[in-house]
């Protein structure tokens, strides 16, 4: 961050003054909402990566570590402080932390104005070197943190020191199993000090590293090294060149990996690495699963915007759910840094004349549009230069629309003046390259049928994006004896009790509790709260309650003529269709109302104007934006993928979620994104699979925000759910070979969390992609070994669409009765790195997973039936069908036949406890087991009528077949773990092996 810069340059002895006042601690007063300030003792731990506070009824949560520390602010600026009254505190006494993926805040009062500044100091100081740190260095510090706070943790009497029994203690916490003579062998062999019987830290360092061997590594540095306990620089090159498959391998290169990794002094003066040398370079960044090439701008940033998927926010503004939840300007800034490219401002009518935002008809919180504004305009391009798409709601009036246009222009200037940008060929959409640094306002326009000297106009309001108004809105009317604020806490008490309830579910299936029905109950349970008052009586002022709106059904299948009727009369729906066919018909005249546009808002929308279905015509021009959400974008991806394809190959389309998902929960960016929508817009705030998904797809190409379609999506056309959707084009063959995990915790919701049984892990791996490519495998179970289990299993996959496919690797943890999740993580398939690599798990400083990766190209005219054997599933659905082409006006209006998603995405996997207990058979089988394909759950649901023999108890179709893979013989590891260790193959052989195996370099 910008404002951490002057920080790195502090003197020295300024450093230790604060880090020393940090550490001794500091009494300061902990602001909290609705309650009194708490006195606490504040300090920073000897490490300097975590800031502690006691007394505390949570001692272990009481913490907040500096690398989750986003800003921290001078003076009285959060919300907090501003709801105390003006001359409580002095402002400058006063600061506030915000850390955490909501943007919480920790608010804090000093005795004087010296300590405030030293901590402000010290914070931003620790948060400046971490900011400058590169992959490299923070690898190796996280694991110098994590080895000493394990230490720390182990010793529970808090000596110093660890005995035999707090080291067997520690070894049962850290999923070692291990025989209790061999520990105390290490034990003893690492005890070398004159007292005996207990391990120093430094001597637990020595003790952890002996336990920490990696027999993988050893036997693959002997396999390259002759049988030496090292490698020469020559030996070293070679295999960097055959099994990591980099080119251009030097020796000035093998050398400086001897100088970064080597750890013994006499082996680097020999210029040879040593296995622990070895070790750390293979479990360096270097050799992650994830291309290091990938973590700077790579594509062709040059063609149209509508040729790249786009990262979108939904309601940025909001820190929860879409009811209750706070809503701040900070999490504007947390997003784009983030790399979103794509933030929504849904903005209303506020007091004083001045426009605010937050989630209209909810009890989500109000901030100045200005301050949002002026937020953007700080943290846009911070991290990089490519534009930022402002989606603007408008719901304001002519008079604040005007100050939202004067915010707009004062505030970002000349991000704004679009007059030099380059266009290219006619009616084309300006590149991401040609708009650096720009901000485009996506909004609507006033028609051009209107003059220019017109001030203002009509204009569709039919896609505000604003589903929540038809379906379950908080409106003000007047109740008996029933305030806001009793009204307000029990909603809020019924939704957290519902969203607990919700999270009782599979951690990979987060749509499998239906959102629809919380919804319901929490506005049956309100509506029975307040009928329980009736005896209060009326009081004097009017005391302003909030109800849900009744309606909370689906929009039903209605007759023809409702796609004929244009009329807005509430009254003429209502008598042409009397009783409920009145409301829906009221909701349908409401989304065909228009509203009033200011030319000065209009005028900043340029290429990104908002254009409801019926209003497209194909005439050829550019710089539509069409906004669906995600329930009617789902009937036209089923329907009619094709042209909706061909429509995003010249206009922008963005997707939303649907209304029902006021836990804030995220649909399947995955069905839209193979459509070729470019801005699928998901909750930041809620963290899950499908955020993982999307965190994993936009990571690469330097994390920009910016994604380039394949070339496929962006010419021509395809059928995304057809069997061989590219027959012309060679596929891609995933051989990726699972041989071990390294320090697998237990599961995070663990019920007797470190204490628990040690784990028995096995790895899932998932691709997701075109419906033909989603598939999943698995390994065997380990038994009783989280910190160093060996699988030594090969998975073979079929990619058609490697471009867009997404790798996701998944630990857990084997129960008779089901399975716990222990950790993920997701590639893009483009992104993967051939060789012996390390996948860290997101989220785990030390859980790894290590394997080793084989891609190969398929050429030739090959059966679908033989490269994936789904595809005879996929036949049997006609999911090959042809469509015939229809004009893009039809594309978007013709009435679905389909219900509305909801029936369909919110598949409730069911299993049977009979299942569950088969342990090899249900979780986690046996070697000969059935690779998986996905159900309907992570694509776009193919077809309804689907044969339940083919379906399995966890909802996924299962394949019939599995065909054999030998393992590549370029992996020595297998020669030396399967039988007698031998000698490495000669140089020729392995030539010839690699020609014949045809390894594609990446």
């Amino acid at each position: 961050m910008a404002d951490l810069e002057v920080y790195k340059n502090l003197s020295p002895e300024k450093v230790e003054r604060c880090m020393s006042v940090m550490q001794s601690g500091t009494q300061m007063i902990k602001l909290k909402r609705g309650t009194k300030g708490l006195v606490r003792l504040f300090y920073l731990d000897e490490h300097r990566t975590r800031l502690r506070w006691r007394p505390s009824r949570k001692s272990e949560k009481a913490k907040i570590l500096i690398d989750s520390i986003y800003k921290v602010t001078e003076g009285r600026q959060s919300e907090i402080f501003h709801r105390q009254a003006e001359g409580n505190f002095d402002p400058s006494c006063c600061f506030t932390i915000y850390h955490g993926n909501h943007m919480e805040s920790l608010d804090l009062i000093t005795s004087n104005p010296e300590e405030a500044r030293t901590w402000i100091t010290g914070l931003k100081y620790l948060m400046a070197g971490i900011s400058d740190e590169d992959s490299l260095a923070k690898r190796q510090r996280t694991h110098d943190q994590w080895v000493k706070q394990t230490f720390e943790e182990a010793d529970k009497n808090g000596d110093g020191l660890l005995n035999i029994e707090e080291i067997h203690q520690l070894m049962h916490k850290l999923n070692v199993n291990l025989p209790r003579r061999k520990v105390r062998q290490m034990f003893q062999e690492a005890d070398t000090d004159e007292n005996q019987g207990t391990l120093t830290f430094e001597e637990f360092c020595v003790f952890y590293k002996m336990m920490s061997l990696r027999r993988d590594l050893y036997l693959l540095l002997l396999s390259y090294s002759d049988k030496k306990d090292h490698l020469t620089v020559e030996e070293l090159a070679q295999f960097l060149k055959v099994e990591q498959k980099m080119n251009n391998v030097t020796t000035d290169y093998c050398l400086d990996i001897i100088k970064k990794f080597e750890v013994s002094e006499e082996n680097k003066l020999k210029n040879v690495l040593g296995i622990e040398g070895f070790t750390n370079f293979m479990r360096s960044p270097a050799c992650d699963i994830f291309n290091p090439l990938h973590h700077e701008v790579y594509q062709d940033m040059d063609q149209p915007l509508c040729n790249y998927y786009i990262a979108s926010s939904h309601n940025t503004y909001l820190t929860g759910d879409q009811l209750l939840s706070q809503s701040k300007v900070d999490m504007y800034a947390r997003v784009l840094q983030e790399g979103c490219r794509c933030v929504e401002v849904d903005c209303w009518d506020g007091p004083d004349g001045e426009p605010v935002v937050h989630h209209g008809y909810t009890l989500t919180s109000k901030i100045l549009f200005r301050d949002v504004v002026e937020t953007i305009n700080k943290h846009a391009f911070v991290k990089n230069e490519f534009p930022v798409i402002l989606s603007i709601e408008n719901h304001c009036s002519i008079q604040q629309q005007r100050k939202i246009a004067q915010y707009l222009k004062g505030i970002f200037r000349d991000k704004l003046d679009l007059s030099s940008v380059d266009t290219g060929e006619c009616k084309q959409l300006p590149s991401p390259q040609s708009l650096k640094g720009k901000i485009l306002v996506k909004g609507k326009k006033l028609p051009y049928h209107l003059g220019d000297d017109a001030e203002e106009g009509e204009v569709s309001d039919e896609d505000s994006a604003d589903e929540i108004e038809d379906e379950c809105k908080f409106k003000l009317h007047y109740n008996n004896g029933t305030t806001e604020h009793q009204v307000e806490s029990f909603i809020r008490k019924k939704l957290e009790s519902l969203l607990k309830e919700s999270q009782i579910r599979d951690k990979e299936d987060p749509d499998s509790f239906t959102v629809r029905a919380l919804l319901k109950a929490t506005h049956e349970g309100l509506n029975a709260h307040l009928k329980q008052s009736p005896d209060v009586k009326e009081s004097g002022k009017k005391s302003h309650g909030r109800s849900l709106m009744t309606n909370f059904g689906k929009h039903k299948k209605t007759t023809k003529s409702r796609s004929k009727s244009y009329s807005t009369d509430d009254e003429e729906d209502t008598q042409q269709n009397p009783g409920k066919e009145g409301g829906q018909l009221y909701r349908l005249g409401r989304r065909r109302k228009t509203m009033k546009l200011c030319r000065e808002l209009s005028d900043l929308v340029v290429y990104t104007n908002s254009v409801a279905a019926q209003d497209i015509v194909d005439d050829g021009t550019t710089g539509n934006v069409l906004s669906f959400s995600e329930t009617r974008a789902h009937q036209v991806v089923q329907q009619k993928s094709e042209q909706f394809m061909i429509y995003n190959q010249k206009q922008l389309t963005r997707i939303y979620p649907s209304a029902y998902r006021i836990d804030s929960s995220n649909f399947n960016p995955l069905p839209y994104w193979n459509a070729g929508c470019q801005l699928v817009a998901l909750n930041y705030q809620s963290e899950g699979r499908m955020m993982q998904l999307n965190r994993a797809k936009f990571k690469t190409n330097g994390n920009c925000g910016y994604v380039l379609k394949p070339q496929q999506m962006c010419k021509g056309t395809f059928n995304p759910f057809s069997g061989d959707p590219l027959p012309a084009n060679p596929k891609k063959q995933l051989i990726l070979k699972v041989i071990s995990g390294q320090q697998l915790p237990k599961p995070p919701d663990s019920m007797f969390g470190d204490r628990g049984e040690i784990i028995d892990p096995f790895v899932e791996v998932e691709i997701i992609g075109l419906p033909v490519d989603c598939c999943k495998d698995q390994t065997r179970v380990v038994d009783d070994n989280g910190f160093n289990p060996v699988w030594e299993e090969t998975l073979t996959f079929t990619v058609h669409m490697p471009e867009i496919a997404l790798v996701r690797f998944l630990v857990w943890d084997h129960d008779p009765i089901g399975r716990d999740f222990v950790g993920q993580r997701t590639v893009t398939f483009s992104s993967l790195v051939p060789g012996y690599r390390h996948v860290y798990l997101e989220g785990l400083t030390e859980a790894s997973i290590f394997v080793h990766i084989t891609i190969n190209e398929i050429y030739g005219k090959w059966s679908p039936l033989i490269l994936n054997p789904s595809y005879t599933i996929l036949h049997f659905l006609g999911a090959t069908k042809n469509r015939q082409l229809q004009g893009l006006k039809g594309l978007f209006n013709k009435n679905p036949r389909h219900s509305s998603s909801e029936n369909n995405s919110h598949y409730v996997r069911k299993r049977s406890i009979g299942d569950r207990i088969l342990r090899r058979t249900a979780s986690a089988p046996a070697k000969g087991r059935k690779k998986s394909k996905m159900g309907f759950q992570e694509m776009v649901e193919i077809k309804d009528s689907v044969s339940e023999a083919t379906r399995d108890q966890d909802g996924v179709l299962r394949r019939t077949t599995r065909s054999l893979q030998a393992r590549p013989v370029s992996m020595p590891i297998d020669r030396n773990l399967l039988g007698a260790l031998s000698l490495p193959l000669s140089e020729t052989a392995r030539d010839t092996e690699g020609k014949e195996n045809s390894l594609v370099q990446i």
